[in-house]
């Protein structure tokens, strides 16, 4: 009987970088007692690959945790058949066959309109000037939110993560994520009503979005709620993250770039390859639900557990050289989007946004395309990370007019 060996661990340090301590604990800890997340944190890929399935051990149920606490319970929160059911629910939304005839010719309209805009500027902060707004208006679109802007969703997002990462208490971050939610309930509550008035075409775009496909599931409105604030709170980040940072990431690598451009590789290597190098959501908490065995550590039931998805993405177990960014390498075994029965359910709409239009479209518009060498980029976070500004410059061209 073996208890979990304590670690200590440099919260300010691990919110600017988190991969050297995530490289120690994987290292020496791999299972380990983190006090000052008051929970075992787990970081080798096999382990988190195995154990995210085993539900019986490590449960989503969280009753008092910050997610379910903040934002509702929502299906994320559930194990088993009461998970299965929402899922399958909302599945017609993020669905292959929906994103294919509905989403991505969508998004592409989304990013021409944003981008004829950028164009004759030749200089801007791609994380607020092109991938906040580009995933809000996608946002907007999958989630049938038209009453909520581009602006706003990104707000409200980064508040409700902020918010159910607070694991330090911080009362201000709790209140701007109570706020979001309040605000993001009363514009979901209109669509409901609006939606029950004169109920959409199922086949058309408002029709396959997440409020309607659950309305016409029969889910109850505290599900509505909750399943599209989870939409929100995962679905504005993650692509906004991957756009700006796979943007920085290939300006970075200029024969990666070039590989891309000239067609020897596709664009959804390089979405894959960011995902894996820098995990957008970086950790997923788990409630100790039962008994286990892990690396000769006994776990039992009570507290919390954390998945390192970060950590597990940058394991020499399986990606050699793991810390560099590199488009050629096997992704296969990343876990970017969960490992279990809670992979992501946005997974394909998210790789549609980024690899197949918000990336080549931007490369294509923007001619010349460089950072800005006097406004170097900036990532920061560890259970959510990115760059917080994206500065570049181009060849600044001439407005377009639609039509003409």
């Amino acid at each position: 009987m073996t208890a979990a060996p304590h670690f200590d661990i440099d919260m300010d340090a691990l919110w600017h970088d988190p991969y050297p301590q995530l490289a120690r604990l994987r290292e020496t800890a791999p299972v380990a007692f983190v006090p000052q997340l008051d929970g075992i944190v787990f970081t080798r890929r096999d382990d988190i690959d195995v154990w995210e399935k085993r539900v019986d051990v490590f449960s989503s149920e969280q009753p008092g945790g910050l997610m379910t606490r903040l934002m509702g319970k929502n299906m994320m929160r559930h194990d088993g058949a009461a998970h299965q059911t929402q899922r399958r629910a909302m599945q017609p939304a993020v669905s292959p066959r929906t994103v294919q005839r509905h989403w991505r010719a969508a998004f592409r309209t989304a990013a021409a309109n944003i981008l004829d805009s950028l164009a004759p500027r030749g200089v801007a902060d791609l994380c607020t000037d092109y991938a906040m707004p580009l995933s809000g208006e996608a946002l907007r679109l999958i989630t049938g939110l038209d009453n909520v802007s581009a602006k706003q969703m990104d707000a409200h997002s980064q508040a409700m993560i902020d918010g159910i990462s607070n694991y330090a208490g911080d009362a201000d971050t709790e209140a701007r994520c109570l706020a979001a939610v309040a605000a993001l309930d009363l514009a979901i509550g209109d669509r409901l009503a609006d939606f029950a008035s004169s109920p959409p075409d199922p086949e058309s775009a408002a029709g396959v979005s997440v409020i309607a496909v659950l309305q016409r599931a029969a889910a109850s409105a505290a599900q509505i709620h909750a399943n599209v604030k989870l939409v929100i709170s995962g679905g504005q980040n993650e692509p906004r993250d991957a756009i700006a940072g796979a943007a920085w990431a290939l300006l970075t690598h200029p024969d990666q770039l070039a590989a891309l451009r000239d067609g020897h590789a596709g664009w959804d290597r390089a979405f894959e390859e960011y995902v894996r190098w820098m995990a957008p959501i970086g950790m997923s908490p788990r409630r100790i639900a039962g008994h286990a065995k892990i690396d000769g550590v006994t776990i039992t039931p009570g507290g919390r557990a954390f998945f390192m998805f970060g950590a597990a993405n940058r394991d020499p177990a399986h990606f050699a050289d793991p810390d560099r960014f590199d488009i050629r390498r096997d992704t296969r075994k990343h876990i970017a989007f969960g490992a279990g029965p809670h992979f992501c359910a946005g997974a394909f709409a998210a790789r549609a946004l980024v690899a197949d239009v918000a990336l080549p479209m931007m490369f294509e518009r923007l001619h010349g395309l460089r950072l800005d060498a006097d406004r170097p980029a900036a990532f920061r976070g560890w259970a959510f990370r990115g760059p917080l500004s994206m500065h570049v410059r181009w060849d600044a061209a001439p407005a377009v007019v639609r039509g003409e």
